[in-house]
């Protein structure tokens, strides 16, 4: 199966192994291709499906922003899940796909069956928030588009969100991080800074409490501000399981893949 239609949009999954389903859902970026070693830990035992997102890796990447809106994206990728063969599924998702995964939680609740987030975040709280990221990620969009793809990427890359993956990261898992990041393209990933932007999307905080999956939790110890985002969503969601993971940074599943896996199979 790899592309499926979903009201005129394309969306490329990735269909492995057998039993349960599990939904994977990468971040900015990124693609399916970052979850290979999750995929073969839950081989034999799961049904998993890697999802490139919209504007991301092999799916779409519609000219208009509307289609990129996170209310909308969430629609879509249950309508994936659906047109697969399942009606509820775990979902697990980094960074912009943990975010993604828990707006869906709160938006189809009856989709899911268990929620796994990796360096997530439920949103900004306060509208001053929202409106500053917002006006920061449109910074970002503009760069891609005025500068380039490789030239974002350069810049992406020399962040200190990814300050660990120097030590974390063997160099030929950086050169292939990189050459991921350089198979995108700009319009997917400067429209998915605005529809699907820490700004732009729904503050969800506040529905924690109502979570009655079971939710794992996770973060690497070397990132400092998600690990402490982890923390608080366990307060907050009834029952959560919180698992820092050590000797790791913002993508803990690539960076310490024996440990982050094996929290998640306990799980």
């Amino acid at each position: 199966m790899p592309h499926v239609d979903v009201d005129g949009l394309v969306l490329n999954v990735d269909r492995y192994g057998q039993g349960p389903p599990v939904v994977l859902l990468h971040g900015f970026t990124g693609s399916r291709t970052s979850w290979y070693d999750v995929v073969r830990a839950l081989d034999g035992e799961f049904t998993t499906l890697s999802v490139d997102l919209i504007g991301h890796g092999w799916s779409g990447s519609p000219s208009s922003v509307e289609r990129y809106q996170m209310s909308r994206a969430v629609d879509d990728l249950v309508t994936l899940m659906r047109k697969s063969g399942f009606e509820r599924a775990v979902w697990v998702g980094y960074s912009l796909g943990g975010r993604t995964a828990l707006q869906l939680a709160v938006q189809h609740p009856e989709a899911v069956a268990a929620l796994v987030l990796e360096g997530a975040s439920p949103g900004l709280a306060t509208e001053q928030e929202r409106a500053g990221r917002i006006a920061a990620d449109e910074l970002l969009a503009r760069k891609l588009e005025t500068e380039g793809l490789e030239a974002f990427i350069d810049y992406w890359q020399s962040i200190p969100l990814w300050d660990s993956q120097k030590t974390t990261l063997t160099e030929p898992l950086r050169v292939a991080l990189r050459q991921q990041r350089l198979a995108q393209r700009a319009t997917g990933l400067a429209n998915s800074l605005r529809g699907m932007g820490t700004g732009s999307q729904m503050w969800v905080g506040d529905r924690l409490g109502g979570l009655d999956v079971p939710v794992l939790l996770t973060a690497g110890r070397l990132d400092t501000k998600f690990s402490a985002i982890a923390a608080e969503m366990g307060q907050a969601i009834p029952g959560a399981r919180v698992e820092i993971i050590e000797d790791a940074g913002h993508c803990a599943h690539l960076e310490q893949p024996a440990a982050f896996n094996a929290v998640l199979l306990d799980f």
